[in-house]
């Protein structure tokens, strides 16, 4: 049965439809004394460190039975009274999926009933309406679908994502409606259902001074042997040198102290600080990426190819050289240097003539030159560049940062941003004087230019690691979702965790925070992650890796129709990255669903493999890397490449995007796998038709059709032409020829393409 046109819509489902129907150089060479790397055996053995005292920390007292995260009612049986056509399933509210409903005749009275599969004690039923809701409807329960208790009535339902407390014991519940909104059916994106868990399952206390953070962390202090020291580090090297998809994972902590060594990061390896300060731990030596091992071009010879240095990082400690030499970060995606102060000058490439695709340097003072040779694009965000910066190739882009260059665009392509609105730094682990750990929260800054730090203690505040749940790989989703129901904080140790569940944070200020870029790999199809639109919750350092079977999304902040204002205390994400393949046939219809407002992403990629294993056209299927749903939505660093259909659909108003890169997907096997209806391809980042208010610097997409370089890409950028929707300095870029994007955006900015390989536009409108 066909649906008669609908004339008035709020703007929040006009931005659920729109998402719903979206979806489907110079040569420089100067020398870096480096001590080898040697193939030393890695021992899991405690690395020794400074002493530290250690007082016993008690379980708190056990909690009562609370209301559970879990959605008993995903994936049950589900039946209705009608469907409105075959393509609104009862099925579909209980899928998991926000882009399906299921919506009845126009008529009353209707209902929708799921099959929870054994009686629960019922304390809390979630409905994600459509358009189409209900006025007046009960909540019901039964243990055999003929008689039914009424735990919830109301005939002032309000529509939009309704939370509602009950208590009741049954197998099936039933909503019941009696009274529509509309002169259409009832709709409803989803049915949840919460029951009583009891929370007072024990879980191991965590010391704050002496905490158990498994056998991937080395904490050294300044009593530890130097010698000990560089042969962890030399090992840890050897191993992650090439190691580009296997499963070691390693974080490398250094107490307050002075050190020397020689930190040559390899892959999935996080080197930190343990100082509330950068300055309280000095390394003399390096903390150092080289391009050393990844061929470049056609001479096997040639090994200056820096474009594969992903996923490593470093932060929150202080370098400064021996004399005479330099640094060298010579990185690509998902590589941050983060509250770093380097006393002296860095190169990010190889020096020579090596290729790089990097990058973020974020909250440092770097007191030398920073020459950025051939990286394509870079952003320096809230950081002191005292030695100033050198260098362009297609997207540098400055915000809030001292001794950045000039606004110029393009030749040099400079973009430049005074000031960061509203941004929020990454928490991080400290030491007390006390020798206890803490978290630290940075606070909330407003119109902030410079580092968070340089003027001494920053604003915010810290957390007893007595209050975080430390998460070890093999630990199952059931036992973290009873760790935050009881009001724990997460520390994800180094490894890979392979996750049954969705792990669903439900509590504001909640901090989820990884280590050793620590892996969330969902086995079931589900979420690894979801965020109540709550204030406040910060998701730091996590790598989310796509499993074997499709989730419909991989981390998922706030609810369809979320609509609360979180403008004072954003919900953030810092260094949250995103595969689809590549370490394994991963399947993700979308990466990442933003639906609360205010959200602040700072530093993501979303990357749906090109290399690497389980990678093809059928094989890591990805739709889209990043949704955006929420109002005011803010983005410092957004990468996304690869992905099957838009990159990026921002459906919400007034969202900001300070620098955005992408590579669109090689591997369309012929034009008609790429074709957006009667359109050739999908834009990199789409801005939809309902948006008024939406404004981006420094924005590149690049193709390479290596599979089939006749590939047309009709446009990089998709964007309403409205005075609101404003983009400054972009670029679209044919790498060798390989493809062609028509336009830079909409229908302005001409081809990119084997005779042009190269378009700038400086602004549009």
């Amino acid at each position: 049965m066909s649906s008669p046109p609908r004339s008035a819509r709020s703007q929040r489902c006009a931005r659920l439809a729109a998402a719903a129907a979206l979806l489907g150089l110079t040569p420089l060479l100067v020398p870096i004394a480096a001590v080898p790397v040697a193939a030393v055996p890695i021992s899991s053995a405690p690395v020794s460190s400074a002493p530290i005292s250690s007082t016993p920390v008690s379980s708190a007292p056990a909690a009562a039975a609370t209301c559970g995260s879990d959605n008993v009612a995903l994936n049950r049986p589900a039946t209705a009274s009608s469907t409105e056509n075959g393509g609104t399933p009862a099925a579909a509210a209980v899928d998991g999926n926000t882009a399906t409903r299921w919506s009845s005749a126009f008529s009353d009275p209707q209902w929708l009933q799921v099959d929870l599969g054994a009686s629960h004690q019922v304390c809390q039923v979630s409905l994600v309406w459509e358009a189409a809701y209900g006025t007046a409807f009960q909540l019901q329960l039964s243990d055999d679908t003929t008689d039914w208790r009424t735990v919830h009535s109301t005939v002032a339902g309000t529509g939009g994502t309704q939370t509602l407390d009950v208590t009741g014991t049954g197998r099936y519940l039933r909503v019941h409606g009696t009274a529509r909104a509309t002169g259409y059916g009832y709709s409803l994106w989803e049915l949840a259902v919460r029951t009583m868990s009891d929370a007072s399952t024990p879980l191991p206390p965590t010391d704050p001074r002496n905490p158990d953070f498994g056998p991937n962390v080395a904490v050294f202090g300044p009593s530890s042997s130097p010698a000990d020291i560089q042969n962890r580090l030399n090992a840890i090297a050897a191993q992650q040198h090439t190691n580009q998809f296997g499963t070691e994972r390693h974080a490398v902590l250094f107490q307050p102290g002075s050190y020397t060594a020689d930190v040559n990061l390899g892959f999935y390896t996080q080197v930190a600080g343990l100082g509330l300060l950068p300055d309280e731990v000095n390394l003399n030596g390096h903390v150092r990426v080289e391009a050393d091992w990844l061929q470049q071009g056609d001479n096997p010879n040639n090994k200056g190819n820096a474009t594969q240095n992903f996923w490593r990082s470093a932060e929150n400690l202080s370098v400064t050289l021996p004399a005479g030499q330099i640094e060298r970060w010579a990185v690509s995606q998902a590589a941050p240097y983060r509250r770093m102060h380097l006393r002296g000058q860095v190169q990010l490439w190889n020096g020579a003539d090596g290729w790089a695709s990097g990058g973020l340097i974020a909250d440092s003072r770097i007191d030398g030159l920073v020459e950025s040779g051939s990286q394509q694009q870079f952003l320096t965000r809230n950081s002191e560049l005292g030695g100033g910066w050198s260098g362009s190739v297609w997207n540098m882009v400055f915000v809030g940062s001292a001794g950045a260059p000039p606004q110029h665009f393009p030749d040099p392509a400079h973009t430049v941003v005074d000031t960061a609105p509203r941004v929020r730094e990454k928490p991080f682990l400290h030491l007390d004087p006390t020798g206890a750990y803490h978290v630290f929260v940075p606070a909330l800054r407003q119109n902030a230019r410079g580092t968070s730090w340089s003027a001494g203690t920053p604003a915010g505040s810290s957390i007893s690691l007595s209050q975080f749940f430390l998460v070890k790989p093999g630990t199952s989703a059931a036992t973290i979702n009873t760790a935050l129901a009881q009001g724990r904080h997460l520390l994800f140790t180094p490894g890979v965790h392979h996750l049954t569940d969705t792990i669903r944070v439900t509590r504001a200020d909640t901090v989820v925070l990884g280590l050793g870029l620590a892996t969330l790999v969902p086995d079931t199809g589900r979420a690894a992650i979801s965020v109540a639109d709550v204030d406040g919750v910060k998701l730091a350092g996590l790598l989310v890796d796509a499993g074997p079977v499709n989730s419909p999304v991989l981390v998922e902040v706030g609810e369809p129709g979320s609509s609360r204002d979180h403008a004072a205390n954003p919900t953030s994400l810092h260094d949250v990255f995103f595969r689809v393949g590549g370490a394994g046939a991963g399947r993700a219809t979308t990466s990442l669903v933003v639906h609360s407002d205010d959200t602040i992403i700072d530093h993501i990629w979303a990357w749906r493999g090109d290399h690497g294993t389980g990678v093809g056209w059928t094989v890591n299927t990805a739709a889209t890397g990043v949704l955006v749903n929420g109002a005011d939505v803010t983005a410092y660093g957004l990468f996304a490449e690869h992905y099957q259909q838009h990159n990026v659909v921002w459906t919400g108003n007034g969202g900001r995007t300070y620098m955005f890169q992408n590579e669109l997907p090689y591997d369309p096997p012929d034009q008609a796998a790429w074709m957006n209806g009667s359109t050739q391809g999908y834009a990199a980042y789409k801005v939809a038709d309902s948006v008024t208010t939406h404004e981006a610097w420094g924005v590149g997409s690049y193709c390479f059709n290596n599979v089939n370089p006749a590939i047309v890409t009709a446009r990089a950028f998709e964007v309403p032409s409205t005075p609101g929707v404003r983009f400054h300095d972009l670029v679209t870029v044919s790498l060798g020829g390989q493809g062609t994007i028509s336009n830079v955006i909409n229908n302005t900015g001409g081809p990119a393409n084997s005779t042009t390989g190269i378009r700038y536009l400086v602004s549009y409108p």
